[in-house]
């Protein structure tokens, strides 16, 4: 992995917006390193059910081992590696700092993604993706008619259970012993579509092989249920960008222009790190197009600095430059 020279992209990230973004790089003959530590929500996703061209869906894993293999096909190389800090190097590039190596990049693109906050109730873990879900825009489909369980005190859990009521009548909130953070317009909801909501502290979870059975409160009461959503919160990670004073918002989401730009130049950051809809196809959309930036960028970069004779003269001195021409004559 030693270098003399920069990569012309390093990606922080093996998720879909960074293997999408190191598809198209590739392909551009940019040479391109993704480094990854083996974090992407994605494989905690036992069913993939809205990702298109998979009608009967397909494992997160396995969705994120195609794209690897394609990735790697084009010639994008990986590194199995934790990012630990971002800098600024001199002639204007970075160098990621890795626990095993330095990268060194004349562009870099942040695909490090998201953590969604579970519900703070033992046993919940075990039920991931499999009966407790964050997205309703996911997993909403898959509860069709079943009794669905919102985890949550603000307006997003109103919101969520008024959502949800077009997937299932039984839909109701736990809110875990919080006082209600929700508006008075959001109550006023709740009453008119008669949302059930009960107060107290979630004490257990009761699941068989991660399906959710039911919910222990306070005061022994038990509520049961098919499916959980939880509307905690998520953490951004958004510490690299950070590192070299890229703005974020105040949710802690990397900004960036419509090409992905950070206001950092020459730092991208696509997928569920910036405010885009976390969404695996969306994050894939979103990894294509800061690559086709990235790709643009240097190819101005290397016509301003004269650095595509570094192709050229080496086709030059090897290759056909010229296509065979034939007088034509005519009678």
């Amino acid at each position: 992995m030693q270098r003399s020279k920069p990569w012309d992209a390093v990606i922080i990230g093996g998720g879909m917006a960074g293997l999408s973004a190191a598809i198209y790089l590739a392909r551009a003959r940019r040479e391109t390193l993704v480094v990854d530590a083996g974090k992407s929500l994605a494989r905690c996703v036992p069913d993939v059910e809205n990702y298109l061209g998979f009608p009967h869906g397909i494992a997160g894993e396995e969705l994120l081992l195609r794209g690897h293999e394609q990735a790697m096909h084009y010639g994008a190389v990986f590194a199995d590696d934790m990012i630990e800090a971002l800098r600024h190097a001199p002639h204007g590039v970075f160098q990621a700092v890795g626990k095993q190596e330095v990268y060194e990049a004349r562009r870099v693109l942040l695909a490090t993604g998201i953590y969604h906050l579970p519900p703070d109730i033992p046993g919940v873990r075990e039920c991931l993706g499999h009966s407790m879900f964050f997205c309703k825009d996911c997993d909403g489909c898959r509860c069709e008619g079943k009794r669905i369980g919102i985890f949550g005190w603000n307006n997003e859990a109103v919101e969520f259970a008024l959502a949800m009521l077009l997937y299932s009548p039984c839909v109701f909130i736990f809110q875990n012993g919080h006082e209600s953070q929700w508006s008075t317009r959001h109550e006023q909801w709740l009453r008119e579509y008669e949302i059930p909501v009960y107060p107290d502290k979630v004490i257990d979870v009761h699941h068989e092989s991660g399906d959710v059975r039911w919910l222990e409160l306070e005061g022994d009461v038990r509520v049961e249920l098919d499916a959980l959503f939880t509307v905690r919160g998520d953490v951004y990670h958004n510490k690299l960008a950070q590192q070299v004073s890229a703005g974020t918002n105040d949710n802690g989401e990397v900004r960036v222009s419509d090409g992905m730009q950070t206001t950092v130049p020459g730092l991208y950051a696509a997928g569920c790190v910036t405010p885009a809809n976390c969404q695996m196809i969306i994050a894939a959309g979103d990894g294509a197009t800061a690559a086709q930036a990235i790709n643009r960028s240097l190819f101005e970069e290397d016509l301003e600095t004269h650095s595509l004779h570094r192709y050229r003269k080496n086709q030059l001195e090897h290759c056909e430059t010229e296509p065979p021409v034939e007088a034509v004559t005519t009678t």
